[in-house]
């Protein structure tokens, strides 16, 4: 158990048989009275977010999530299968799971897998991702004062804004947190 106060952005706890990821953390004191804690969270089975307001001293049960090596095997309609490279179980999880992961997923990646009591929560992607473009307008240099960009489609369907320059059949870094563009490789 740990007090509201010690929440930090990326603490999982568990609160009415829920696991909860914390995305934001505000530490509110007004004029008078005592202090409240407010929290952005993200229901980890169901990833819905919401806010929490707390009284400061209330305590809430923090929880640490096992972590597992799985390699993405392949997606058949919403459940995404993965393979854990130490035991060969194939846990699988569903698009809703997996958020924007699944714009990113390539047959063979290696990745950490978070579960609870043996459930799978969701995997932690890396920063940042190869994929190769497929399709993608030609860039014409014409009368642009700024940085001018193009859509491109990647190899898993997700289309990324991507500079002029660049090709079908190029190779480009995506930054997974953000989805966006970040070089040629």
């Amino acid at each position: 158990m740990i007090g509201v106060q010690d929440l930090r952005k990326g603490t999982t706890y568990i609160e009415d048989d829920e696991l909860w990821r914390v995305l934001e953390y505000a530490h509110i004191k007004g004029g008078r009275g005592n202090a409240t804690i407010r929290v952005r969270v993200r229901n980890l089975r169901s990833s819905a977010t919401t806010e929490k307001t707390y009284p400061s001293g209330t305590r809430v049960n923090d929880i640490r999530l096992d972590h597992a090596t799985v390699q993405y095997l392949y997606h058949d309609g919403d459940l995404y299968h993965f393979m854990n490279t130490e035991t060969y179980e194939q846990p699988a999880l569903t698009a809703k799971m997996l958020g924007d992961a699944i714009n990113y997923l390539i047959d063979g990646t290696t990745l950490e897998m978070e579960s609870w009591d043996g459930e799978p929560i969701t995997i932690e992607m890396p920063t940042t991702v190869d994929l190769e473009v497929i399709q993608t307008d030609p860039g014409f240099a014409g009368d642009t004062a700024t940085n001018a960009t193009k859509p491109a489609i990647v190899t898993t369907g997700y289309q990324v804004q991507v500079p002029l320059f660049v090709a079908a059949g190029d190779k480009i870094r995506i930054d997974t947190r953000t989805g966006q563009y970040v070089t040629r490789v």
